[in-house]
């Protein structure tokens, strides 16, 4: 009973390699990209930040399209590895719609959390990465890159149509993940920082 305890402790991996790395990771996005958008409201910056998620969500599906079809279709892992996968991405789009963009919600606020907390602290970087993202594994919360590539594999191995994974998975996947990462963080934090602000202004004037 406790080896998804153990499991889970795999997921901060990727987390780790792309924020430490300094890579690109579409959940990040949603709160860095929005920032500047609250800031200064203006179409330019609209589009830029339209622009920006456009580019960056892409790149990471046809990373993941990649990863999920050599995993698949090549001797990378050994068969019983793969029946291993096979399971558990049935098990990842098993979810319905509704429980996908719910689930998104809750990742889409954790891992941009990660961000707003890492440029608030000066040490133990690592472990903000590491509980936040391990939290979001344990609870088996939707991520529109992480998990996709775990239902694509559905796709690369013919069990599922692509056209069923992007419905049932990646799209209510991507609104909770945008609905979590800029409604629940962004602006409640940004507003969180304007009002103190704005406190402190009034205490110098």
């Amino acid at each position: 009973q406790w080896r998804p305890l153990l499991v889970a402790l795999g997921y901060p991996l990727g987390f780790l390699i792309v924020i430490v790395g300094r890579q690109q990771l579409f959940t990040e996005n949603t709160l860095t990209a929005i920032i500047p958008l609250l800031a200064r409201r203006s179409m330019g910056v609209f589009w830029q930040v339209v622009r920006l998620w456009s580019i960056v969500l892409a790149a990471n599906l046809v990373g993941a399209h990649l990863f999920a079809w050599v995993v698949g279709n090549t001797p990378m892992f050994n068969p019983k590895v793969q029946h291993a996968m096979l399971e558990l991405a049935q098990k990842a789009a098993g979810v319905g719609f509704g429980e996908a963009v719910l689930r998104g919600i809750f990742a889409g606020w954790l891992i941009a959390m990660v961000v707003w907390m890492l440029a608030a602290v000066d040490t133990g970087r690592i472990a903000v990465i590491v509980i936040l993202t391990y939290t979001v594994g344990l609870a088996e919360f939707t991520h529109i890159i992480a998990g996709s590539v775990e239902v694509l594999f559905l796709v690369m191995v013919g069990v599922k149509s692509w056209g069923a994974v992007a419905w049932g998975y990646l799209l209510p996947t991507l609104i909770g993940n945008s609905i979590g990462g800029v409604s629940l963080t962004a602006a409640l934090n940004h507003a969180q920082v304007v009002a103190g602000m704005g406190g402190k202004q009034q205490n110098a004037d």
